[in-house]
């Protein structure tokens, strides 16, 4: 038996999920161990229905590192998830009071990350991303990348409607420019996908997004869209 230890990825692998509420005990369970079979090193969830209290309802084991925004009632807030066997270490966090994100920034292998896990309600969704992306405009750099469940398609691939953006949509998409964020995920993969289905309206679409800078997206590996049965979205890793 070899007593050499396994060398640390320098990849890593980053998840995004909107669970759809984690109280209830069997659900809990198979999201924690779909969360396993993923492996991860960061886990961004959204919507957990979980208020601060409730934080143990999110322990996975091999995840150790549990943050979330700030919530005393159960809300559809954001929480994040950080492997034990990475060697992220973080430097800072910062919660929305709202409960609409949570940002991280640290190092891994000696280079600067800063990760904005994001969720946003569906009414008045891309004005609300805009002002948020606006607020946090000194922390957005080159290693900046935002996940989450956006609750807005950003072109009009993004619907199987195909319906036209509307103002809003256009005015982020605007301000996605003006930081030079890219979408990763239709950057990558041109072709139409979706995370969500709306089953009142029998409809698809991409809410959930993978936002990096462009000049680093030479960094990401691979990136793709991952199905699961507890929930109504598809993840992104």
């Amino acid at each position: 038996m070899s007593n050499r230890m396994t060398p640390l990825s320098p990849h890593a692998p980053t998840l995004t999920l909107n669970v759809n509420g984690l109280n209830s005990p069997t659900k809990k369970h198979r999201v924690a161990k779909w969360i396993k079979e993923q492996d991860p090193t960061i886990c961004c969830l959204q919507e957990t229905h979980l208020s601060s209290k409730d934080k143990h309802r999110l322990t996975v084991k091999g995840w150790k590192t549990i943050l979330q925004a700030n919530s005393k009632q159960k809300k559809a807030c954001a929480a994040m998830l950080i492997s034990d066997k990475t060697d992220f270490k973080i430097r800072q966090v910062k919660r929305d009071t709202g409960d609409q994100y949570i940002m991280i920034k640290g190092t891994h292998h000696q280079e600067e990350i800063t990760l904005i896990n994001i969720y946003t309600p569906n009414t008045g969704a891309p004005k609300l991303i805009k002002q948020l992306l606006t607020n946090q405009k000194e922390d957005i750099e080159n290693n900046t990348v935002i996940v989450g469940d956006l609750n807005t398609p950003l072109t009009s691939m993004d619907r199987s409607c195909r319906q036209k953006i509307n103002k809003g949509t256009v005015e982020l998409n605007e301000k996605l420019k003006q930081l030079d964020l890219t979408d990763i995920y239709r950057t990558l993969h041109p072709k139409t996908e979706y995370t969500f289905l709306s089953s009142t309206h029998g409809t698809f679409s991409r809410t959930d997004h993978m936002l990096g800078n462009k000049a680093s997206l030479y960094k990401f590996k691979k990136i793709e869209m991952i199905s699961n049965v507890f929930c109504d979205h598809n993840a992104i890793k």
